[in-house]
């Protein structure tokens, strides 16, 4: 199978289903920035952290495949002629949503209460985590503008919503976890 199909050289590419729209369609930045975050979070697990933090983020990886995939399918194309599902995938799940939030608390008992933002940084890895988050956040905006222009899956965007939360939190422990300072963000009196 070639790599290259050469029907994306006048500036358009297929949705799932055919449908053929400009690659700078909404629906394109949405799920080409779930591809951006995924690639960061590999780059997050090839980090030297713990395994169990490793395993968490290769499940989440493979839910940003299901969101991509989700959000590649036109609406009108969700289901075939004979009534069917376009994508037999799993889809994102209340299960999804409910795996970050039960990590986030595990993670979060361990740490200090926060009392104030926190800069980004303190070791290459946790720099990692908040730049993946920033990408999250981006993918959540997309995904929001997309939905209100073509209504897309409600735990897609709780998801997205989620995730960045889990990233930072997972910066966090990472702080911890390697001893890295931690700069509380103290706005300067006026």
């Amino acid at each position: 199978m070639k790599i290259y199909t050469k029907t994306g050289d006048k500036g358009t590419t297929a949705l799932f289903g055919g449908t053929r729209v400009p690659k700078h369609h909404i629906r394109i930045e949405s799920y080409g920035t779930v591809d951006e975050l995924n690639s960061n979070i590999g780059l997050i697990r090839d980090q030297k952290i713990d395994n169990h933090s490793k395993d968490i983020l290769i499940q989440i990886q493979d839910r940003l495949f299901t969101l991509g995939a989700i959000l590649a399918t036109a609406p009108e194309k969700e289901t075939l002629k004979n009534g069917k599902e376009r994508l037999n995938i799993p889809r994102i799940i209340e299960e999804d949503i409910s795996l970050l939030e039960t990590e986030m608390d595990q993670m979060n008992e361990t740490l200090p209460p926060m009392t104030h933002f926190v800069l980004p940084g303190g070791h290459p890895t946790v720099s990692y985590c908040h730049i993946t988050r920033c990408i999250c956040r981006r993918a959540e905006r997309l995904s929001t503008l997309l939905n209100e222009q073509e209504p897309i899956d409600e735990l897609v965007l709780m998801y997205l919503n989620r995730l960045s939360d889990y990233l930072f939190v997972l910066a966090r422990k990472l702080s911890k976890d390697l001893q890295a300072e931690e700069i509380k963000w103290i706005p300067k009196r006026i």
